[in-house]
């Protein structure tokens, strides 16, 4: 972890801030491992302080290195009185906070200039580090295996999408998950038409067919990935349909490396799609980075900004038809310079159940 927090020091050093007040719990836990559920980092160029509560007193120790470790309810009060002889002027801090905590921020460090870092840490989020990518990679192993268990659990006619979700929750739970990492997107037949369709006590029919987009956490961090099956019998609209989105899906896989734009990586699989006919019909961007959060940076569309090796993303696309039905096939890759690496490793032509 110091190795982290030796990389936000020297972040630290190209900014106008002498100081950084860490709150967001993910953050938290990415510099010093510390996972529970109070903690305040703050790091300066001559000071690393991790303050907890009594709960969690013995668990930092234990845990975090390289700071001083102060117990205290009442964090920013013990920060101001710790630095109040340090040549301090600028101090930055995480910007989701409440405005409560704000004014609070406000009132116990009037005498320096607090700046909003947007982003500051979750931008070094993004390169992943071996242990992360070795995290990752277990996830996406789990969600794979559920993926091929729940196949033999759906039983047309009998199983609804809220039993489907539940299964692959417990599956992966069994399989070493600690949870899922998001609510889990279950649509079938007219319902998998929407992109964000959660799971309803709706019954899978036979000749429909079935979104499933989940995914776990393992050791803090995520998988996410999506298949969309057929039950029963397939029509040849609804094969066309599949092989397009496979095909954007693949697109992106054999030429996504290190340097590509942002917006280069939402066009190749997106051009596919037109190139088809069904552009309208693709009404989400490409997908997104993942790690201790199920989205992170980057996003894609327009921004002009490369994407770098070590970064995990998900590849996306979809053609929702409403009224009718929608696909969707979901992959992490790891961006490497080279190309990418496929993490997500369930498979990907179209299964009839």
């Amino acid at each position: 972890m110091l190795s982290r927090v030796k990389k936000l020091e020297a972040a630290l050093e190209q900014t106008d801030c002498d100081a950084v007040l860490v709150t967001n719990l993910k953050n938290i836990y990415y510099l010093t491992g510390f996972s529970g559920t109070e903690a305040t980092v703050f790091i300066s160029n001559n000071r690393r302080i991790f303050l907890t509560d009594s709960r969690y007193t013995l668990i930092a120790k234990g845990v975090v290195k390289g700071f001083d470790i102060v117990e205290t309810r009442d964090a920013l009060s013990e920060i101001a009185k710790i630095i109040a002889n340090d040549k301090i002027e600028t101090i930055g801090f995480d910007d989701e906070i409440s405005y409560h905590y704000f004014r609070t921020l406000k009132e116990l460090f009037s005498d320096y200039k607090l700046t909003a870092m947007t982003a500051f840490i979750e931008n070094l989020r993004m390169i992943k580090d071996e242990e992360e990518i070795a995290t990752i990679r277990k996830a996406c192993q789990i969600s794979d295996q559920a993926f091929l268990d729940v196949l033999e659990f759906i039983k047309p006619g009998q199983t609804t999408e809220l039993q489907v979700m539940n299964f692959l929750d417990a599956r992966m739970r069994q399989l070493g998950a600690s949870g899922a990492s998001f609510d889990f997107i279950i649509a079938s037949g007219y319902r998998s038409a929407m992109p964000h369709g959660v799971a309803s006590e709706k019954v899978i029919q036979t000749g429909e067919t079935l979104t499933m987009d989940f995914g776990c956490y393992y050791n803090h961090y995520v998988s996410d990935m999506t298949r969309t099956i057929h039950v029963g019998h397939v029509t040849d609209e609804e094969r066309e349909i599949y092989d397009i989105v496979l095909r954007s899906n693949q697109a992106l896989i054999e030429v996504a490396k290190a340097g590509m734009s942002c917006i280069e990586f939402d066009q190749v699989p997106r051009k596919v799609i037109n190139d088809a006919g069904y552009g309208q019909y693709f009404t989400h961007g490409i997908g997104h980075g993942i790690g201790l959060d199920i989205h992170e940076i980057p996003y894609f569309g327009k921004s002009s900004e490369p994407i770098e090796a070590g970064m995990v993303l998900t590849d996306e696309p979809g053609i929702y038809l409403d009224g009718k039905y929608g696909v969707r096939i979901e992959d992490d890759i790891l961006i490497t310079d080279t190309g990418c690496e496929l993490l997500t490793l369930a498979p990907k032509e179209l299964i009839v159940i």
